[in-house]
């Protein structure tokens, strides 16, 4: 079955950087666009970005691209979100997503158990 692992996660001061990973198995990982989505406790999801097979990123809010970058590297079965320059409102449990799709389309059908980011002095 499909199952998605994300670590990573941490506290980290204001400015500090994060590098997230997400372990998928249970699907043909390569053919398939993968996200990040984040959650606080009580609130809505909100997307981070999303990577599709060829590589190219999606984004809901443009602004995510300004400190965060998204990679894949299908040997490993895995997906990178490198948060930078990290800010007290970017504190949520991060998921990573899919709904096995080749192209990102925020509706997602799976994702992991998440991994808490804290950014704190």
């Amino acid at each position: 079955q499909v199952q998605l692992v994300e670590s990573g996660g941490g506290l980290v001061q204001p400015g500090g950087s994060l590098r997230l990973s997400c372990v998928a198995s249970g699907f043909a990982f390569e053919y398939y666009a993968i996200g990040w989505f984040r959650q606080v406790a009580g609130g809505q999801r909100e997307g981070v970005l999303c990577i599709n097979t060829d590589n190219s990123v999606a984004s809901l809010t443009e602004s995510m691209k300004d400190r965060f970058t998204i990679s894949r590297d299908n040997a490993k079965n895995t997906v990178y979100l490198q948060l930078n320059n990290l800010k007290p409102e970017d504190t949520a449990v991060y998921h990573c997503a899919t709904d096995l799709k080749r192209l990102c389309r925020w509706e997602f059908a799976y994702w992991g158990q998440g991994t808490q980011v804290a950014v704190s002095s």
